[in-house]
Formats: C-alpha cells, sequence, structure tokens
C-alpha cells in the first residue's frame, strides 16, 4: 500500500511538472501583442521591410493601416485610435495637442522632397530651374501626381506648384491623378512618362528612377515622424517599434528607401 500511494505521488509530481512546463513555454506567447499601426504611405517601403524583423525578434504581430495624411488625421480625429502612427510632425504636433497622441512621444523618423520620377533607362530630363521644370512637364506626353482632393501631401503640394508655373490648364489634359502613391508605378510599367511623388515612395518601385527634387524655393521636404496612440493598449510595444525605426537598422532601411534619416 505504501508503494502504491508513494507511486501515484511520483505520478501527481511528474503530472503538476510537465503542466508548469507547459505553462512556461506558453507564457512568450501570451505576452505577444497585436500593435495597430497608422503611417502615411511614403512609410510603406520602409515598413514592408522592417516588419517582418519587428515581428521575429519582439514575438508581436503588426496590422498596418496606409493612407494619405489627410485620411489618417481625419480618422484619428473622428476616434479613431492607434498604437503607433506615422505622419508627418506638423499633424503629429496637432494630435498630440488634441489628446490623441501620448504626451512627449513623438519623434522624427526621417524627411523626403517631393520629387520627379522617370521610368528606369529613360533619358532624365533636365529640371534643375523652374523654366527647365516648367519646359520639361510641357514636353512630357503624360504626368502623374496624387490627386489633391484626396489629400496626398504631394499631390496638394504639385498641384500648387504648377498653378505658380503657370501652366495648369495646359498639362490638364494629361495628366492622371491617383488616389495615393502609385505614380512612380505608373511610370515603371510605362503608362505615364513623368511622376510626382515624394521621392521615397519614387525609389522604392523597381523600374522607376528619382530624376531629382523640384529646383529652389520649388523644393517642398516633409518631416515624418511618429508617436504612440493616447488609447494604446500596450505602449511597451508601441515603443519597441519606434525603438527600430529610429535605430541604426532602422536608417540604413530609411536610406536605402530614398528617404534621409533624422
Amino acid at each position: 500500500m505504501g508503494r502504491f500511494f508513494s507511486r501515484r505521488a511520483t505520478l501527481a509530481a511528474v503530472i503538476e511538472c510537465s503542466f508548469l512546463l507547459a505553462l512556461g513555454a506558453a507564457a512568450p506567447a501570451a505576452h505577444a501583442a497585436e500593435v495597430k499601426v497608422m503611417s502615411t504611405v511614403a512609410l510603406t517601403p520602409t515598413l514592408d521591410e522592417l516588419t517582418p524583423r519587428y515581428e521575429s525578434s519582439s514575438g508581436n504581430k503588426l496590422m498596418v493601416v496606409y493612407s494619405t495624411i489627410a485620411d489618417l488625421k481625419k480618422r484619428i480625429e473622428a476616434g479613431e485610435t492607434a498604437d503607433v502612427m506615422i505622419l508627418s510632425r506638423p499633424v503629429l504636433d496637432g494630435l498630440q495637442t488634441q489628446g490623441k497622441v501620448a504626451q512627449g512621444s513623438i519623434v522624427n523618423v526621417g524627411s523626403s522632397y517631393v520629387a520627379i520620377g522617370v521610368r528606369t533607362g529613360a533619358p532624365k530630363p533636365d529640371i534643375s530651374t523652374a523654366e527647365k521644370l516648367k519646359s520639361a512637364l510641357l514636353e512630357a506626353k503624360s504626368i502623374s501626381y496624387a490627386d489633391p482632393a484626396k489629400g496626398g501631401a504631394s499631390g496638394v503640394y504639385f498641384a500648387k506648384v504648377i498653378d505658380r508655373l503657370g501652366i495648369a490648364d495646359q498639362v490638364k489634359s494629361k495628366t492622371v491623378l491617383v488616389p495615393g502613391a502609385q505614380a512612380g508605378e505608373l511610370v515603371a510599367k510605362g503608362e505615364v512618362e513623368m511622376g510626382i511623388a515624394q521621392a521615397s515612395e519614387i525609389a522604392a518601385v523597381p523600374g522607376a528612377q528619382v530624376v531629382g527634387p523640384l529646383p529652389g524655393d520649388l523644393n517642398s521636404a516633409i518631416v515624418f515622424a511618429v508617436g504612440i496612440g493616447s488609447m494604446s493598449k500596450d505602449p511597451a510595444a508601441a515603443k519597441s517599434l519606434i525603438e527600430l525605426l529610429t535605430s541604426p537598422t532602422g536608417a540604413a532601411v530609411l536610406n536605402s528607401k530614398g528617404m534621409d534619416p533624422a
């Protein structure tokens, strides 16, 4: 009888040990978080490359929502939330003032300029001065940029540039407006001759090449920043993504995608 109870005690101990080991093995999964990111389309190439690295190193899962800055700003102001928000610095600062972004969490990520792009291998037009840019746009068979009505920052800005150059009516019939960052893709496919977008968006498209920034005082650089949503359920997970974005690894990826790291 004593041996019987001894065997039962031993068996119970083994079962308990196995149970505890199972709990220990499951612990990392229990702490995994789903991190929602609301990001400008300008950061698409960078996040596409960094996402697998972040997920494998942290165990967390990223859910990224891409759109134009104007659209994301409108959605956030209407109540949509995210753990991480990547927008232009002025917009993020405004959202912080409204209590939508955690105080003190905003960090600059990098900057990009509005650029002209053409198909890889095609002759690069001379856009070194305002007059030469004007001539290049008039001579191009077709151009494409983000629809200003959709709120894309580069499209809104470039519409003002062609107004300033006095050629809005002349290029209207050969202009293909796109909802977001697709101008580089149209250039790469040969569907348009010249595309205008953030340099980072053009550089990220195989088959498209950046000619250069708009010349002189027509040039416009946008500073992009990242912040933690004030309603984030896991600020630590959000912070770890920001740390990756602003690390030397993140800076190298940003630079390879045509953006200047902060």
